[in-house]
């Protein structure tokens, strides 16, 4: 969780100097996110929203390559995500709760006997996708496992004004079962998720579980939320941090000492030095990637508009206009 605070907190502060077109911080959701990734198999897949920078530490993916997608140098990111099993991230509202659906499906036609876990937020769950997802799942008795971030807002919307059951109840509908558990509690939500993933795995039956927590900072760096949010309310929640809580409990219980803790700062500073590093590091993609992974065969219309965008890139090179890539 260490490492995805400082690495969340650099990402907003390299979009503030203009080295990401966007980002959306997660600051106060490590819990919830740490925890459930933590709690699957290796062999599991997770399919993330656009907010998901904690679950992509876990699972080992190049922050490099994943903030690709917010510097706008690539859709989705440039890792591997058959290497992680983790899925490219999705900006759509819901859409990746449908592609988790499907894997899900396909892995257990080909008795791959793993779990997927999709995540969203609680503004997913007013869209059709979500739904939709859900009626396959238990009808199909596909092993995901739903996870809800519920932070409380949909950009500006709150949750009051989009559903008046809990979250965790839309599950009964489907005919199967809906777990609520403290989203900033790291230890509750490794069990819940843990527990959900050995029933997809063993028996096929999906869960959703709504992990109650709260986005800290704005929607994205695009978004002003003191307009439409009390200071008074994000108090409340900068006092449950989840980061200080299982800080508390970890010397509570003797697990952790200072020196510990210190250790782990520094290499949480070090790993987002390491990132900050690799980000303005980084050029421009190749132009010809534009051009690739749609068609086996080029038709004649993208073949001649290739060959021009490649000599354009090389002119460009040549005359002290850039590298084309």
């Amino acid at each position: 969780m260490a490492l995805t605070r400082k690495a969340d907190l650099e990402a907003t502060a390299l979009q503030r100097q203009g080295e990401l077109a966007v980002y959306p911080p997660l600051i106060g959701q490590e819990a919830a996110q740490v925890g459930s990734a933590f709690a699957l198999e290796e062999s599991d897949w997770m399919f993330p929203s656009y907010r998901e920078l904690g679950a992509a530490v876990v699972r080992g993916v190049d922050l490099v390559e994943y903030l690709h997608f917010y510097r706008a140098t690539w859709h989705g990111g440039t890792y591997d995500a058959n290497a992680h099993r983790f899925g490219h991230v999705s900006v759509p509202v819901g859409s990746q709760i449908l592609h988790a659906v499907g894997y899900a499906m396909g892995s257990k036609m080909d008795g791959k006997g793993i779990a997927t876990l999709v995540y969203f937020g609680d503004g997913a769950t007013s869209e059709g996708d979500f739904h939709e997802g859900c009626n396959f799942a238990a009808v199909f008795q596909s092993p995901v496992v739903f996870f809800c971030q519920n932070n409380q807002w949909a950009i500006s919307v709150p949750v009051s004004s989009q559903t008046v059951a809990p979250i965790w109840r839309k599950a009964e509908a489907y005919g199967f079962p809906g777990v609520l558990v403290d989203g900033n509690d790291v230890l509750a939500v490794y069990q819940a998720t843990k527990e959900a993933a050995a029933r997809a795995r063993d028996e096929g039956v999906p869960t959703l579980i709504e992990a109650v927590t709260y986005r800290i900072g704005p929607h994205s760096t695009a978004d002003d939320a003191s307009r439409y949010r009390a200071d008074d309310e994000v108090g409340r929640w900068k006092a449950l941090d989840p980061l200080e809580r299982y800080r508390g409990w970890l010397e509570a219980s003797g697990a952790a000492d200072a020196w510990y803790f210190e250790q782990v700062d520094q290499e949480s500073k070090e790993f987002a030095h390491r990132m900050r590093t690799g980000v303005i590091d980084s050029g421009p993609r190749p132009v010809a990637e534009m051009f690739e992974w749609v068609f086996a065969d080029l038709p004649p219309h993208l073949a001649r508009q290739r060959e021009e965008a490649l000599r354009f890139a090389a002119e460009s090179a040549e005359g002290g206009g850039g590298d084309g890539g």
